[in-house]
């Protein structure tokens, strides 16, 4: 379902040319969930965001079922991830002028699905907000935002799930809650789960384990 050859990603700084990511290739079958893994700054989430084609690399290349991201400007990159792919952050990233409903309507929306609203609100529904579909994200705690936005990322049935420290605003029995929650509707939709995280215990809920260190693969 995803492959990186070689992803290289390197910035600039003051100091000079900064290397995040050193020539990282790795294969995540269709329906595998995997968590990758690592200390504060060791490229987790760079690593990341270009599976999933929101950066793009120094060097190297990454497809997605099939079709390489690397090769694509940033509207078919766009177009891809709107079709294939769903993502859940740390923060949230809830749109704070609409309702749950709306937030979750949005992808559907943009998709031209003309049962937005009824499909919205089943998803809402299963994720045990039937009752909160009218509160705006500041009329929500944390647990329900993160479970607003894991509506949203399934709402499209998304072929691959990104999730980047899902539980790392939550806590620990919030966190506990949203990480059953994310694997259960994963199972269910078979998605392929790609999971940055440093709890160690919805890690180890993934099939596999990647290991970076220093922008590096080390297991």
């Amino acid at each position: 379902m995803l492959r990186a050859a070689g992803l290289t990603k390197q910035v600039s700084s003051p100091e000079g040319t900064l290397t995040i990511l050193d020539n990282v290739s790795l294969d995540i079958s269709r329906g595998e969930s995997v968590a990758i893994v690592g200390p504060s700054g060791s490229g987790k989430t760079t690593l990341l965001a270009l599976l999933a084609g929101l950066d793009r690399p120094t060097r190297g290349q990454v497809w997605l079922g099939g079709e390489e991201l690397t090769a694509m400007d940033e509207d078919g990159r766009a177009l891809l991830r709107a079709r294939r792919v769903g993502f859940v952050f740390q923060s949230f990233h809830l749109v704070q002028s609409l309702t749950a409903l709306e937030n979750v309507m949005l992808p559907l929306e943009l998709a031209g699905e003309a049962r937005a609203a009824a499909v919205a609100r089943e998803t809402l529904a299963n994720v045990g907000l039937a009752a909160r579909v009218g509160h705006y994200p500041k009329q929500l705690s944390g647990g329900e935002q993160q479970r607003v936005a894991i509506a949203r990322a399934f709402v499209m049935r998304p072929e691959v799930l990104f999730a980047d420290e899902p539980t790392g605003n939550l806590d620990s029995a919030t966190g506990d809650r949203i990480g059953r929650l994310l694997f259960d509707l994963n199972a269910e939709s078979k998605t392929t789960l790609v999971l940055v995280t440093h709890e160690r215990d919805l890690a180890g809920r993934c099939d596999r384990t990647i290991q970076i260190e220093a922008g590096k693969i080390v297991s």
